[in-house]
């Protein structure tokens, strides 16, 4: 059996499932819910896992985008994304001007208050523990603290331990224990306000920010309804905006619309119908009416029009449990260490959300909503719901709609799906795991291909959970450290 095949399996449960980005954050969710939680505690145990095992990907100065397929299918959309600040002056792409307002802890104590079982204080204990008696580092933090050494340094990083630790080396984080168990006691109190919140707007400042305690304080977690449209004879339901979730919505709708024919080659519609999707991508705002918005997708040449942009960021949890809700959530700091800027006092990296304004629409403005790349997915097909999230930033929806595209017109099964080879369109170019067998086909139409080894980080790391006839179930994709378990 290879990795791919070996991490890929479908594993069904009986009280839930979980798919996460780290090993340690599936332990821990499988813990929730074998001791009766929901599948939201189990996603929240998961997530703050995450947040000490995975900081240059995810953390309690970052947000959170979740969506919670309830038993009786309604989908709900949580928005845990935060605003720039009101007293805005400009941005930048790291440092204090590219920090947004954390949405992160104040999205786990709304969604826990709708969906959760068990008290915080059971669903972040692992998260509690780890920090305190600390973990071992793996290879992919240690690489990722050295490509970014010098940010974290200029972000007041110098001191912090981690940066002094090697693979295998065990690092404890006394002081993001304390916040997350202050979180876990009091809610979103702990960050939003008292001397937590003082330490954040301090540090932001130091390093050319406007952050005000009012900003955190003012702070709103958005629940409403997805941006949903028909897809395989069921819905596809995607995050509405402040996410760009809406344009895998759009690329889907018109793959929905204008299906494979005879002489059609799948990934080639696929890339076209993304790359024109994201041409709208400054007008993400606009939801569910951007899809009246027509898709120009040339069936046959490649247009190159340049595709989204190049970097990643990010990690994913989707859980289900026996009672059918389901959950497909991802948490960020957006680029790795997100701004660089950390605080001392409670242990963390605040996030360079401000980085991804861009303009007409989308231009950065006091206390707006930059669109946001986080695009968790929930499909609903007869007889099961399946919820997938990837990292990868631009990536996510380029990724999903593979998934989603092999499931319904190559019929394959999810974990043959999760699988397969992969590419990506950035910057003009269309890269591509060296393995695809598309490649020869892609080329001929015109397409600018550079091969990628297979299973580089580029090509994201689907978490896939669901529920089904046969119980919750759940899928890991074999790229990166995701991985899956049930109960």
């Amino acid at each position: 059996m290879t990795a791919a095949q070996a991490h890929g399996r479908v594993v069904t449960g009986v009280g839930g499932a979980v798919s996460a980005a780290h090993p340690l954050a599936v332990s821990a969710a499988t813990g929730v819910l074998a001791d009766g939680g929901s599948a939201l505690d189990a996603a929240v145990a998961a997530q703050a896992v995450i947040c000490v095992v995975m900081p240059q990907a995810g953390g309690l100065g970052g947000d959170l985008m979740t969506l919670v397929r309830e038993p009786d299918g309604r989908v709900v959309a949580v928005n845990g994304a935060g605003r720039a600040p009101r007293a805005l002056r400009h941005v930048d792409t790291d440092g204090g001007a590219s920090v947004t307002v954390p949405g992160l802890v104040d999205g786990w104590a709304v969604a826990h208050r709708h969906w959760g079982r068990l008290p915080l204080t059971r669903v972040l204990r692992p998260a509690v523990q780890l920090a305190e008696r600390g973990v071992p580092v793996d290879a992919a933090v240690v690489r990722s603290v050295e490509a970014q050494r010098s940010r974290l340094v200029r972000g007041g990083a110098a001191d912090w331990p981690l940066l002094a630790r090697a693979a295998g080396d065990r690092w404890r984080q006394p002081e993001l224990a304390v916040l997350l168990r202050g979180v876990a006691e009091r809610g979103r109190d702990a960050l939003h306000a008292g001397p937590a919140a003082a330490a954040i707007v301090a540090a932001a400042r130091r390093h050319g920010g406007e952050l005000s305690e009012a900003d955190l304080a003012g702070h709103h977690t958005a629940v409403g309804a997805p941006v949903t449209v028909d897809w395989a004879g069921g819905l596809l339901h995607v995050q509405p905006p402040s996410s760009q979730g809406i344009l895998l919505a759009l690329a889907a709708r018109w793959l929905h619309r204008h299906p494979p024919a005879a002489g059609d080659d799948l990934d080639h519609l696929l890339v076209e119908a993304t790359e024109a999707a994201f041409r709208h991508r400054d007008d993400c705002a606009r939801g569910a009416a951007l899809l009246a918005e027509p898709l120009a997708v040339d069936r046959r040449r490649a247009r190159r029009r340049g595709g989204p942009r190049a970097y990643l960021h990010t990690a994913g949890v989707a859980t289900a449990d026996a009672a059918g809700l389901v959950v497909s959530s991802l948490v960020s700091v957006f680029d790795d260490f997100g701004s660089g800027v950390y605080v001392p006092e409670v242990g963390l990296v605040l996030n360079n959300r401000a980085g991804g304004f861009t303009g007409g629409p989308n231009a950065a403005t006091p206390g707006a909503l930059p669109v946001h790349t986080l695009a968790p997915a929930m499909v609903e097909l007869p007889g099961r719901a399946l919820a997938l999230a990837t990292p990868g930033a631009d990536g996510q929806v380029q990724t999903l709609l593979q998934i989603l595209a092999r499931m319904r017109y190559d019929d394959a099964d999810l974990a043959t799906a999760l699988a397969a080879p992969r590419w990506r369109s950035q910057g003009g170019e269309l890269l591509i795991e060296h393995d695809h067998p598309g490649r020869a086909g892609l080329v001929d139409r015109g397409h600018a291909v550079r091969d990628v080894p297979a299973g580089d980080e580029l090509f994201g790391a689907v978490v896939a959970a669901g529920a089904g006839a046969t119980g919750p179930f759940a899928a890991a994709d074999w790229r990166r450290l995701v991985r899956s378990g049930v109960v």
